[in-house]
C-alpha cells in the first residue's frame, strides 16, 4: 500500500482512539472521506499496477507471435521436409536402379565367352559404357543430397533462432512412448549396422579382440 494511504489509515485509528464513545454524524461523515480517499489511491495504484503487467504480458504475447512466424513452422512442415522426403526417395530410386544396372553387366561380363577375343572386347565395351552411365546417377545425387542439406540447416536455424529468444530448455525423457520405442530401435540399427568415420568401434579392434580370443 502507498505511504499516502497508510497515513490515512493512521489518522482514522488516531481519531478512533481519541473519540471513542463521543463520535458524532459529522465524525462518522469525516471518517467516510478519509477510508474514500484512501481506497481510491489505493485502486488508482493498483489499477497502475495491473495496467503495467498486463501491458508486459501483452508485449511477450507479440514477441512470440512474432517469433512463432518467423519459426516458418507452416512451409517446414507443408513445403521443405516433404521436399527433402521426396529428394531422399530418389537418391534411393537412383542408386537401386545404378546398382541393378551395373549388377546385371558384371553378370554379363562374368557368364561371357571369352573363347572370341574380338567379340569378347566388344562386349566389354558395350558393358562397360553401360556401366559408366549408370555411374553418372553420382552427379545428380550430390545435387539431391546438397537440397535435403540446405533443408535440414534452414530448419536448424530456425529452431535455434527461437530456443534462444524464448530461453527454452529440454524436457528430460521422451515426449511420447513411441518416441522412446524409435529411439531404442534406432539404438539398435547402429549397434549392428554401418557406422560413421570415427564412431562405433574400429575395425583394428574388432581384429585385435578376435586374435585375442585365438
Amino acid at each position: 500500500m502507498p505511504l499516502g494511504d497508510a497515513r490515512h489509515f493512521d489518522r482514522l485509528v488516531d481519531f478512533l482512539k481519541q473519540k471513542r464513545d463521543e463520535v458524532t454524524f459529522h465524525d462518522i461523515i469525516s471518517l467516510a472521506e478519509i477510508a474514500t480517499e484512501s481506497l481510491q489511491s489505493f485502486c488508482q495504484a493498483m489499477d497502475a499496477r495491473v495496467y503495467r503487467e498486463l501491458r508486459e504480458i501483452s508485449g511477450y504475447i507479440d514477441s512470440m507471435r512474432h517469433e512463432i512466424s518467423v519459426l516458418q513452422a507452416n512451409d517446414i512442415k507443408d513445403s521443405r521436409i516433404p521436399a527433402a522426403g521426396q529428394e531422399l526417395g530418389a537418391i534411393v530410386s537412383a542408386t537401386e536402379k545404378a546398382t541393378h544396372t551395373i549388377m546385371e553387366c558384371a553378370e554379363t561380363l562374368t557368364a561371357a565367352d571369352t573363347k572370341n577375343p574380338a567379340a569378347y572386347k566388344k562386349l566389354v565395351d558395350e558393358q562397360m559404357m553401360i556401366i559408366f552411365e549408370a555411374c553418372s546417377f553420382q552427379d545428380i545425387t550430390g545435387q539431391r543430397v546438397a537440397k535435403v542439406v540446405e533443408t535440414l540447416q534452414h530448419i536448424e536455424s530456425r529452431v535455434a533462432r527461437f530456443a534462444d529468444v524464448m530461453h527454452a530448455t529440454d524436457l528430460e525423457g521422451y515426449l511420447t512412448d513411441q518416441e522412446r520405442e524409435r529411439e531404442a530401435r534406432r539404438m539398435r540399427v547402429l549397434s549392428h549396422g554401418p557406422q560413421i568415420d570415427g564412431q562405433g568401434i574400429a575395425q583394428s579392434e574388432i581384429d585385435t579382440l578376435i586374435n585375442a580370443g585365438r
